[in-house]
């Protein structure tokens, strides 16, 4: 598929989600399939731009395109001048955040927030397609809550301001993340318009994006909190999406690598410190896939661990311990000795030590 210029191959995209979706996660997943990684969002406020977080955020440095960089506000002349200074540093594709949930971020009348006000909506779309010479894409939910879905209307207004393709998520803003995407008003939204769809939600495995690419019609998948800790579900779903056949899942010492090149790049970008701290969290959706699902927890019992699995006990310890180290060297150590005992089959010797 194509946004204006720029071709999304495989149609199968990160969603933008802030904290997550920095540089060294975009670039791992498009090094792992993705045909376009979506930045965090960034504020349309100019008096946050030289921040640490704003400069972060906006680096692209080295990246491959296209360049997608979603910008978060409410106000129309501020987005257009954030869509200006971000096209002037190296953004190939705008895209507008009206799909964010966050109390924080609606409280300012931002994300999702401005689904409510459909005028506003128009104005936001209008001044930002006519501040730039590049594709300007939009995110949103179905509407305000289950009972007040308006995505077919605010669908319609993207596409008459000239927006070049369209992102939904299947939630309304009042469910969050709870429950279950719907695909119905996804579907609904492919039939109204003529640019591209993004179907956004729960797409979990190959099957689920095969499911719903077929139920939406949509142009593209666009994966989200599915890719934390797991990157390399892109490749998992091109590949079935291609070929109809499934990809073995990677194995621990790909994994492991895959990991501690992760690790390395985020203490390159952030630095040692703040690296650190951020890697956390990334450590954690990691080591989650790796948890044994069994209904008997017990460190006791862990001796009878398959290899590549621990039980929550096991990984919770790892946690701790990681989660405590304040060098990278540390870290990463940590990081190794617990993927090398989950290959040998024997992670509850780590946990003990720990």
């Amino acid at each position: 598929m194509r946004i204006g210029p720029c071709s999304i191959d495989p149609p199968v995209v990160l969603a933008p989600m802030a904290g997550v979706t920095d540089k060294p996660f975009r670039q791992l997943c498009k090094r792992l399939g993705a045909g376009l990684a979506v930045s965090e969002m960034t504020t349309s406020d100019p008096r946050l731009w030289q921040t640490r977080k704003s400069l972060h955020r906006m680096d692209h440095a080295g990246e491959p395109d296209p360049v997608s960089v979603q910008i978060a506000g409410s106000d129309p002349a501020m987005l257009a001048e954030a869509a200006r200074y971000n096209v002037a540093h190296g953004a190939e594709i705008i895209d507008i955040n009206m799909g964010c949930p966050a109390k924080k971020v609606c409280n300012a009348w931002a994300g999702s927030a401005l689904l409510a006000d459909e005028a506003l909506v128009a104005r936001i779309c209008k001044a930002v397609v006519e501040a730039v010479d590049v594709p300007v894409t939009l995110k949103i939910r179905t509407g305000q809550t289950p009972e007040h879905r308006n995505a077919l209307t605010i669908a319609r207004i993207a596409e008459e301001a000239g927006i070049a393709a369209l992102a939904v998520h299947g939630r309304t803003r009042s469910q969050k993340y709870e429950g279950r995407a719907e695909y119905d008003t996804i579907a609904a939204v492919k039939a109204s318009v003529r640019i591209p769809v993004f179907a956004n939600g729960d797409i979990d495995s190959p099957g689920k994006a095969r499911f719903v690419l077929a139920y939406t019609k949509a142009d593209a998948l666009m994966i989200g909190r599915a890719a934390q800790g797991r990157p390399w579900i892109f490749r998992e779903i091109a590949h079935f999406l291609a070929t109809g056949e499934r990809l073995p899942e990677p194995g621990i010492a790909e994994v492991r690598e895959i990991l501690l090149g992760h690790l390395d790049d985020l203490y390159a970008f952030y630095g040692e410190h703040l690296g650190v701290r951020i890697a956390r969290k990334n450590l954690g959706w990691y080591v989650k896939h790796f948890e044994k699902c069994g209904p008997d927890d017990r460190l006791e019992s862990a001796q009878e661990s398959a290899p590549g699995l621990s039980s929550r006990l096991e990984s919770a310890a790892f946690r701790a311990v990681v989660n405590a180290a304040e060098s990278a060297h540390a870290q990463r150590r940590l990081t190794r000795e617990y993927f090398d005992a989950l290959a040998a089959g024997v992670p509850r010797a780590l946990a003990a030590a720990a």
